[in-house]
């Protein structure tokens, strides 16, 4: 028997709906959207605050020094106060620091390594919610889902793992995304397995009891 006050012809208007905006479905399952996909290259690594800087100038040993990058972005090195570091390349800031020390070396050779890695917000992997350790991670390149939630210790008791929302940036429009965080640790289905962006924000949501 039709349940009172729907028609077939309204059934029928109700489904289209669904099929227009999506009403009655969650966010895209991602690991049916990047299947078969190709790898997605790094971008190139850009110095966050907290990031440890080996800083060397060729033939100038009393200039080379280990520094910390401050909250503001910035770092202090011998001769030079205050200088940007933040969102920069190594090579960037290399050839900044070159130009800097040049009122002081003649033809400085400058060469920056990044020994402890925390980078920009916009590098960064976070995960949020019912995770054992939640954190903000540094993405490296071909980082996954597996990869980011071994950093972060695995799922709480409490995480309802299947119902996990990536956040991502696609094309300048904020996206969600569904991940099957249970299928991938709790029964070992790889192929719930995705590919992570730096950027990207996960959230474990906890169980409803």
């Amino acid at each position: 028997m039709m349940p009172l006050g729907f028609s077939p012809r309204w059934l029928g208007v109700l489904w289209l709906v669904c099929l227009t905006v999506g009403a009655c479905s969650g966010p895209t399952d991602l690991a049916r959207t990047q299947s078969g996909a190709a790898s997605v290259e790094a971008p190139l690594y850009r110095i966050g605050p907290n990031d440890t800087l080996e800083i060397v100038v060729w033939r100038q040993p009393d200039l080379q020094t280990s520094v910390t990058v401050r909250p503001d972005g910035r770092i202090t090195v011998p001769l030079i106060d205050d200088l940007r570091a933040a969102d920069k390349t190594p090579t960037e800031l290399a050839k900044d620091l070159e130009e800097e020390l040049s009122a002081f070396v003649r033809d400085p050779l400058v060469t920056v390594i990044v020994t402890g890695f925390s980078g920009t917000f916009q590098q960064q992997v976070r995960v949020v919610g019912a995770a054992v350790n939640p954190a903000a991670i540094p993405y490296r390149a071909n980082m996954t889902l597996l990869d980011a939630m071994i950093a972060v210790g695995g799922l709480a008791e409490t995480a309802a793992g299947d119902r996990a929302t990536l956040v991502r940036v696609v094309d300048g429009e904020q996206k969600s995304f569904r991940v099957r965080l249970d299928d991938l640790l709790r029964d070992g289905r790889i192929s719930a397995n995705v590919s992570m962006l730096p950027g990207d924000i996960l959230i474990i949501p906890e169980r409803l009891f």
